[in-house]
């Protein structure tokens, strides 16, 4: 029923099936379910490469009678066999990773990394290779190198930690993508929100994990606030507070195209009260000022803002409060409260020790709060790093994924847009400027009054799903391909 070079591919992707040694009696009942279903599928209107390749992904997966991550696609065979549990031991091999940047950040994941059960760092980069040379002694990494793509491209590699500066981050997730590899990230994925859409849509494609670091979510403080939400100990949420201060304010070449303070600040405070809402926010109001450096005062936008608060609307009449400021003399203050309907909830900063001083004119902490944001997180960058191993070794769900990263950005470009134009702020306004003529060509319509043939904007966040393609986990959670097909012909077990 195949026309013959459409045969010659099928019979190519049977080949490698083979290659892989998963092959038992179910697949050849599968192919039988292929046979039926092509029967009811008009093929001109399908690129039957991509469909074919689609179709034997998911029988080797119904087949193998072992289970273990891999992608969901066959760009690589060699992946599929590297995570294959071993049939003698019964053990799973090790998840192999590399890290693209071994600045602070990259060296705080690559040391939770070689900590994690089940993963193994094999390869680091850096631009500077004495530092990737020096992180690879540090942790044993046997392979270092100064060039990224090196780590992308190498065939043992299985998953990339992405620790490099943020001009970089899209066009890295996409080559990973294009090479099969798992993806944690720093945030942002990328500044621009086109292409942070088809960054997303690249790995949701190649039907590989992405996971974004916003590290706040795996505190425990702000992770008991969220218990106690879920657990209703304080009723149904009515105001989310957070706040967050800088020990000092960074040096103006940081802060001159750097997004200004919304994106590259108030950012992680505005995920949070979305996490904490459990809900997507509607609108915003955002105002900024300078109190602080007064040099930064010519930058454009809210670059020449040192200090912003932001008001955020979500469903139910919650309302979310926050305040930003590059500069607190006290420390760094990072804090967050609900009031809720039968209580409230709140955190303290975190301190280096608890011993606190009593006398006649001062009762209190010994010390003041962590002054920087690696020693105040840093038991949150662990667990989120020990979260993505874990979402790769048992192929579980990714706790922060791209759609969360890119709702993130959605909300502070808002707030961006609110401070500029003193006005409420729909997210709706952000989102639907965004047009895709594929997955992974995205462009912003900004102010034009002609639009693509076939563009329908995105009036809600909840929309995201028409221009975002579902995740690899979300595609596992709306069924089994094999039981739609089954469906689809009427047949049954």
């Amino acid at each position: 029923f195949l026309k013959t070079s459409r045969l010659d591919i099928f019979r190519e992707r049977w080949l490698m099936v083979v290659d892989t040694g998963c092959v038992d009696r179910h697949f050849v009942k599968n192919l039988y379910y292929c046979a039926i279903l092509c029967r009811y599928i008009n093929f001109a209107s399908i690129k039957m490469v991509r469909f074919s390749c689609a179709l034997v992904s998911v029988f080797v997966a119904a087949s193998a009678s072992v289970s273990a991550f891999a992608p969901s696609s066959f760009s690589s065979t060699r992946q599929t066999l590297a995570l294959r549990m071993s049939i003698d031991t019964g053990a799973k091999e090790p998840v192999k990773v590399g890290v693209i940047g071994c600045g602070r950040i990259g060296i705080v994941h690559l040391g939770a990394i070689n900590k994690a059960p089940g993963v193994r760092p094999i390869v680091v980069s850096n631009p500077t290779i004495s530092k990737a040379e020096n992180a690879a002694k540090t942790f044993g990494v046997p392979k270092f190198t100064s060039d990224a793509m090196e780590v992308i491209e190498d065939p043992e590699v299985d998953a990339v930690w992405i620790c490099s500066p943020s001009q970089f981050h899209a066009d890295q997730i996409k080559a990973c993508a294009a090479n099969g590899k798992h993806v944690f990230c720093e945030k942002p994925i990328a500044t621009d929100l086109a292409e942070t859409v088809e960054a997303i849509n690249a790995c949701n494609e190649a039907g590989v994990k992405l996971m974004i670091g916003l590290q706040r979510r795996f505190d425990p403080n702000f992770l008991r606030v969220k218990k106690a939400i879920e657990d209703k100990e304080v009723g149904d949420p009515i105001i989310i507070k957070t706040c967050s201060r800088d020990p000092s304010p960074p040096p103006y070449e940081y802060v001159k195209g750097g997004g200004g303070i919304f994106n590259d600040m108030a950012v992680h405070d505005l995920d949070m009260t979305r996490f904490l809402a459990g809900e997507d926010p509607m609108e915003i109001l955002a105002v900024g000022s300078c109190h602080i450096d007064k040099s930064i005062e010519d930058l454009p936008g809210s670059e020449a803002f040192d200090t912003a608060t932001c008001i955020v609307r979500y469903p139910g009449g919650v309302n979310a409060m926050v305040d930003v400021c590059r500069q607190s003399s006290y420390g760094y203050d990072q804090r967050a409260e609900v009031l809720g309907s039968k209580g409230m909830i709140a955190t303290d900063n975190v301190y280096p020790n608890t011993a606190k001083i009593y006398r006649n004119d001062f009762t209190g902490n010994a010390d003041m709060p962590f002054d920087f944001f690696l020693s105040r997180y840093f038991e949150a960058y662990v667990t989120e790093t020990e979260a993505f191993c874990e979402s790769l070794v048992n192929d579980s769900e990714v706790p922060c994924t791209g759609v969360d990263g890119l709702i993130a950005l959605v909300m502070s470009l808002a707030a961006d847009k609110s401070a500029a134009e003193h006005r409420w702020v729909k997210f709706s306004e952000i989102i639907e400027q965004v047009y895709c003529a594929s997955p992974t060509e995205c462009s912003l319509l900004v102010d034009s009054d002609v639009f693509p043939d076939g563009f329908k904007p995105v009036k809600t966040l909840s929309e995201m799903g028409t221009i975002v393609v579902p995740d690899v986990d979300s595609q596992k959670k709306e069924g089994s391909f094999m039981g739609k097909i089954k469906d689809m012909v009427g047949m049954k077990d």
